[in-house]
């Protein structure tokens, strides 16, 4: 599973495929995290190769990654998706428009996708291209890219063109990060706190104010 035979690449693709299911609207499964769990755990591969490091403080990589979260939601709807031409409301989770008794539930679903997200496409995918690519500094690029392209691609399909254009920015951004740092934790607060970040403006109503902040 480990290696690059059939079974790793069928791995590879299982894994991929996996994403987050929603069944009935209702149950959450990360299929694509639990996937990689099942993997790690099978092919016996070490944690730290996934970037589960523990970081040398707790409190400021929470602060760091809650800091990012935010700043770069923000600075996403405010500036670079209004940039893009995308449409003010997020018409996929328009629903969770002042509906409150969705709220607890898209919150928690917001977390485990951070969790499962950032470890399938940042720690499992640089760890599966990293076995493929000698480390440089234009194969880490190129790892970069790909990821992100990967992350933009599994956003297409339920957020259309515009969800594909902001996840291939993130998983850019994130992506620079996990290269040079090699570290998923902080990751993890960002990518969750970005969610999160979302469903309160659509819950709020306000995605429009936000968005035409600097653009009237």
């Amino acid at each position: 599973m480990r290696g690059f035979g059939i079974i790793g690449i069928l791995s590879i693709i299982f894994i991929l495929l996996g994403g987050n299911l929603f069944i009935t609207g209702i149950v959450f499964i990360p299929l694509g995290g639990l996937l990689v769990l099942i993997w790690t755990f099978r092919s016996k591969t070490p944690w730290v190769d996934l970037g589960y490091i523990r970081p040398k403080s707790w409190i400021i990589t929470i602060l760091v990654g809650l800091v990012l979260g935010v700043g770069f939601k923000l600075l996403m709807k405010t500036i670079v998706m209004p940039l893009l031409g995308a449409n003010v409301i997020n018409s996929t989770y328009h629903f969770l428009s002042g509906n409150k008794p969705m709220l607890p539930a898209a919150l928690f679903f917001m977390i485990v996708a951070g969790l499962s997200e950032e470890t399938v496409f940042r720690g499992f995918l640089f760890e599966r291209f990293g076995k493929i690519l000698r480390r440089s500094f234009w194969t880490k690029t190129l790892i970069v890219f790909i990821t992100a392209g990967i992350f933009g691609l599994g956003h297409l399909r339920d957020q259309g063109i515009v969800g594909f254009e902001q996840a291939t920015i993130v998983g850019l951004v994130y992506g620079i990060i996990y290269a040079k740092t090699r570290q998923i934790w902080m990751l993890i607060v960002a990518h969750a706190v970005f969610d999160i970040s979302a469903v309160i403006i659509i819950y709020l109503n306000i995605e429009s104010e936000v968005a035409h902040y600097f653009f009237k």
